[in-house]
């Protein structure tokens, strides 16, 4: 990401892994699901085979979906990048952020994720969410430095 003058990253980060671990549950159900099926249809050593491929492409999935996504907050911005061959992109002026709501569910507190939803100044594209964020609150004190550190630059 190329940064304006001046700008400063404040946060930077992907999604926790931890963020998918009911992906890899419902995955790694699946795919023992399906072993055992391929056990009963032909024999275990295919059986085991499968749901061991099918465990481990789960987890290359997992773990190139987190990678693709990148979040980060500047002394001048929001912005959000998701993807790997195709790319979006969205981003905000810091100074647009109005609020910042962090939400984690009892499972979310349990392992440590939570998402970040800041409320936007402006167009139907307002919508910014850090989903599976290890500490949010974390990213909620960068948002407020960043901020306070606009402010100052524009009352200078």
């Amino acid at each position: 990401m190329d940064l304006h003058q001046g700008e400063e990253v404040v946060f930077e980060g992907h999604p926790t892994w931890r963020a998918l671990l009911s992906f890899y549950a419902a995955t790694t159900a699946g795919a023992i699901l399906v072993g055992v099926i391929v056990v009963l249809a032909a024999s275990l050593a295919v059986g085991i085979a499968v749901g061991v491929g099918l465990v481990l492409l789960a987890v290359l999935v997992g773990f190139v979906r987190r990678m693709a996504t990148v979040y980060m907050v500047s002394n001048q911005r929001l912005y959000i990048r998701r993807g790997i061959l195709s790319k979006r992109v969205q981003q905000t002026r810091i100074d647009r952020v109005q609020n910042v709501n962090t939400h984690q569910s009892l499972f979310d507190r349990i392992v440590r994720v939570g998402k970040v939803d800041f409320d936007t100044a402006g167009t139907d594209d307002s919508d910014f969410v850090f989903a599976g964020i290890s500490r949010p609150d974390r990213v909620v004190a960068a948002v407020d430095r960043a901020q306070r550190d606009a402010a100052t630059w524009i009352e200078k």
